[in-house]
């Protein structure tokens, strides 16, 4: 299908609430995926939940609740966050639902049958928090990077998946131009593959209640991982659903990079065995960080971003977290630095702009009409290309030009001097750029982005409406956009 894009989030682990790391990643797909919609694509954006975790086996068993009882419970305070954060998603994919054991219980049997999957007996470092199999070379003083914590020692039988088999057809994957985005996270996969080579990897677990039965054999249940990855095409409906033919390969898997061997080396595995087409875009970001240190469950850490929204608004939120950190990097979260770009950026910047632009509007008596004197200064094709590289802090940045870029216009032209065709030629201006502006800002901020289109009386535009043009106006002056924070 041409003019499709299929974007999807990780699937996130239902043992505790969600925080401000779940967020940032929620944000950034929504802000890719309302892009993609702006361009006037057919976009189908996934996001989801991950039930079938050990983990969260463990989390209720802690609490005494049934583990059904739990992981819903958990899972609804993710579709909660959703509709906090204003996620545009399509679908909500559960991996305890029909529609996804069933398509992991093929996948693993279409594997087998091939040969790919074969028994034998794992003996292995095992981290619970990352639910993982580690090796010597993964470990820091002893410990899971990740989690800081030292992993257990697990002997069992289990299920293997010939990974090593694809070695060769992964490599040349992960080297084809912007299979692994950003570069620098591709290199860290082919310096891996290369220096260390494939193994075959335990797609199996013994001494298990929780998780999906292997279809082979019910003293197995699906290695969390091997089950996980799947959402992906299940909540399509592979193989024969009408979604799954229009959306599928992927255009972007968005990750945090604690899982992208996961995604760029696993999951390519397990599809080239079971011979579907390989996804087009791993993009991987990086994480949020509290102090320098990585924001988690386990390291009691968490900020809550609902706190967060009840307390600066979501789109405040939206705007700092992706023009403050740079896409593909770690980020340090700072309250100071959100109310300071809040005061500053959207207060002052933006704000400001509506405000006494619609206060001039509502002033003048006369025709609104004029000829274009600023459309020369913006640059939607860099904002474009921005986007295409999941460069979104830079594409907000240029957007941010703009707007300082019409806020000199009204400084030089000075329009409180001025009267009849010259004062209605400012005005033209100063309109048809906020317009414009509310159309490039609205995946970034959408409500933002609703709240200048009611005051200047318009409907929602599309990206392809970005010059000047005649345009009705039915002006009616509203509340400043961001209040300011002391």
């Amino acid at each position: 299908m041409k003019n499709k894009f299929y974007i999807t989030t990780a699937i996130y682990y239902v043992n505790a609430a969600p925080h401000i790391g779940h967020a940032y990643e929620k944000i950034i797909a929504d802000t890719i995926a309302r892009w993609h919609r702006l361009k006037g694509e057919n976009v189908f954006f996934l996001t989801g939940t991950d039930e079938n975790a050990q983990k969260n086996e463990q989390a209720a068993r802690e609490q005494g609740i049934e583990v059904k009882k739990f992981v819903d419970k958990n899972s609804k305070k993710f579709e909660e966050l959703c509709k906090k954060l204003n996620i545009s998603n399509d679908d909500f994919i559960k991996t305890t639902e029909k529609r996804h054991v069933m398509v992991a219980q093929n996948i693993f049997k279409k594997v087998y049958d091939k040969g790919d999957i074969y028994k034998g007996f794992y003996e292995g470092y095992y981290c619970e928090g990352c639910e993982a199999f580690l090796t010597e070379k993964d470990l820091l003083d002893g410990k899971c990077p990740e989690h800081n914590k030292e992993p257990i020692w697990l002997k069992e039988e289990s299920y293997f998946f010939k990974l090593s088999k694809y070695q060769e057809q992964i490599l040349k994957l992960l080297k084809s131009k912007d299979f692994v985005i950003p570069e620098s996270k591709k290199n860290e996969m082919i310096s891996r593959l290369e220096n260390e080579g494939l193994k075959d990897i335990s797609v199996s677990r013994t001494k298990l209640d929780w998780g999906i039965d292997v279809p082979i054999d019910k003293n197995h249940k699906i290695y969390v991982w091997f089950d996980a990855l799947i959402n992906y095409i299940s909540a399509l409906g592979y193989p024969n659903g009408n979604k799954f033919k229009k959306y599928w390969p992927a255009d972007v898997h968005l990750i945090g990079k604690g899982i992208n061997w996961f995604h760029s080396v696993i999951w390519p595995g397990i599809l080239f065995s079971a011979n579907i087409k390989q996804p087009k875009n791993i993009v991987v970001h990086g994480y949020l960080t509290v102090n320098g240190q990585k924001i988690g469950k386990s390291l009691s850490n968490v900020i809550d971003p609902i706190n967060l929204i009840e307390k600066y608004g979501v789109d405040s939120l939206r705007y700092f977290l992706i023009r403050e950190i740079p896409f593909g990097e770690d980020g340090d979260f700072s309250e100071n630095s959100l109310k300071n770009r809040i005061n500053n950026e959207l207060a002052n910047d933006l704000g400001n702009l509506v405000s006494r632009s619609l206060t001039l509007v509502e002033k003048f008596k006369g025709k609104i009409q004029g000829k274009d004197e600023l459309s020369k200064k913006l640059n939607l094709k860099l904002i474009n290309e921005y986007m295409d590289k999941f460069e979104l802090h830079n594409a907000l940045s240029e957007i941010w030009k703009f707007i300082n870029e019409v806020n000199k216009y009204i400084n030089d032209k000075k329009p409180w001097n001025l009267k009849g065709k010259e004062l209605s030629n400012v005005l033209y201006n100063l309109l048809e750029s906020l317009r414009i502006i509310s159309i490039l800002i609205n995946p970034f901020m959408p409500e933002t982005s609703e709240k200048i289109n009611k005051q200047l009386g318009i409907n929602k535009g599309k990206l392809k409406d970005y010059k000047f043009i005649k345009t009705k106006y039915k002006i009616k002056k509203g509340k400043h956009l961001f209040e300011k924070i002391k």
